[in-house]
């Protein structure tokens, strides 16, 4: 480009701050993030913009972060409907004696495009581009996702018994593999495969993942080593630890996503290292259910990626995943018990790139590079209550809530503009939530 070339694009945004993860660890003032069509025309300053591109709208940001969408691997997002419904449980009488119960109760296609449509206006609100869903009819949620514009991971449920979506292992693997052919080579969704934990599936059907997971490409989510319970259980039972079994199976692979993780020792890592999964982290749902740490540092050390998730607003009770970073880097201090573990900007990363890589995406997700999709957010740093800025990533993880995200874009498209949702009609959403709600008090008393 000479000095006397200008370059035509579509949108040209002027940040106070800019964190583009890649490279690590760093942050540049005043910069323009130039979008043209659905990836990134440029990163430069803004005075080099001035004289090199001219683009048909320009959002100045003058006191806000602009950083990657962020990647929520973890969550069941029509869930968002049971939010708050069965609090202060442990794990298995949440799941046994009310979870399960309701979905039984309630859950139908239209259960899961209001919830999922509830759970991703809330994400888009609070800075997530992208999302991880694994729950029932992911046909529905797929879709949803899809005619919002906004990406989405959807996992087909795997279980050994009956379910609102299936009668058994061989129907959800038979829909399932319909689903993959179905999403694949879609832009916004990304079709995996969900088997639910290694105690609600048996080994032929894991067997059966592994194969398809091969075969298809597609990615398996499943949540492991989440309680003591479950690992006690199957070693008791078994012999052997979840880890080692999956590992038996073929299931532990590079495209498999190991869900909350919080009762490992070294053998675990091992294996972890070894087959290349990869680690979601979900440390407020861990809280909550009082299923244990997750030890983050220790992973990263022994280079696994950990990538983190906020599962599910009936275990959370949010989805605002800035929130969620704040939490896992104070668990990851204790634990490790060093408090320069997880920094401030390797929480981000967990966030963004490390999602990215999860999902088999780095090359296009997860910071902002020359030539990656154009999924961007901005936070609004100008609240007094978030004054003064010394350390805009610090800020981020351990000041900020989702709440100050102001802007969003996903595939150069405006998602949020000024704190408001412009592809989802909040009024309407939330009279056919308050009518899930009101069916729901109705079955409990």
């Amino acid at each position: 480009m000479t000095a006397d070339t200008i370059t035509a694009a579509d949108i040209r945004i002027n940040a106070r701050w800019l964190i583009p993860i890649e490279p690590a660890n760093t942050v540049l003032e005043n910069q323009a993030i130039i979008i043209r069509g659905n990836r990134l025309a440029a990163i430069i300053p803004q005075t080099e913009a001035d004289r090199s591109f001219r683009t048909r709208e320009t959002v100045d940001l003058l006191h806000h972060v602009v950083m990657p969408g962020l990647i929520n691997m973890h969550g069941h997002a029509a869930m968002a409907l049971f939010r708050g419904m069965a609090d202060d449980l442990p794990l298995m009488t949440w799941l046994n004696d009310h979870i399960w119960p309701a979905e039984g109760r309630f859950v139908s296609e239209q259960f899961i495009a209001d919830g999922t449509q509830l759970a991703m206006a809330e994400m888009l609100r609070t800075g997530t581009t992208t999302f991880s869903d694994m729950y029932f009819f992911p046909e529905i949620a797929a879709q949803i996702a899809h005619d919002a514009g906004m990406r989405a991971q959807i996992c087909f449920p795997l279980l050994d018994f009956p379910t609102p979506w299936g009668s058994g292992p061989d129907e959800y693997l038979s829909k399932g593999a319909d689903f993959i052919d179905t999403w694949k080579a879609d832009g916004y969704i990304m079709p995996a495969i969900g088997p639910h934990a290694p105690y609600t599936v048996s080994d032929g059907p894991m067997v059966e993942a592994a194969r398809l997971s091969e075969s298809s490409g597609a990615p398996i989510q499943i949540h492991l080593h989440e309680t003591a319970f479950e690992v006690a259980e199957a070693s008791e039972k078994l012999g052997k630890r979840p880890t080692t079994r999956l590992a038996d199976l073929g299931v532990l692979r590079p495209e498999t996503q190991c869900v909350h993780m919080t009762q490992i020792d070294d053998g675990d890592i091992g294996l972890l290292k070894q087959s290349g999964a990869q680690v979601i982290h979900c440390p407020e749902s861990n809280l909550k259910l009082a299923s244990g740490f997750c030890p983050t540092q220790k992973l990263l050390d022994h280079g696994i990626n950990v990538a983190i998730g906020t599962d599910g607003a009936a275990s959370n009770n949010d989805l605002d995943l800035f929130g969620e970073l704040r939490t896992a880097a104070m668990i990851a201090k204790v634990v490790a018990a060093d408090a320069s573990a997880l920094s401030a900007h390797k929480a981000l990363e967990m966030a963004t790139i490390n999602g990215a890589r999860a999902l088999g995406r780095a090359h296009e997700l997860g910071s902002l590079v020359e030539g990656k999709l154009a999924d961007i957010i901005a936070i609004d740093l100008s609240d007094p209550f978030l004054q003064p800025v010394y350390d805009p990533a610090s800020h981020l993880v351990y000041s900020n809530h989702g709440r100050s995200v102001s802007h969003s874009w996903i595939n150069g498209v405006p998602q949020l503009q000024d704190g408001r949702l412009t592809r989802i009609d909040v009024a309407d959403l939330m009279l056919r939530v308050e009518d899930w709600a009101g069916r729901i008090r109705t079955q409990a008393e």
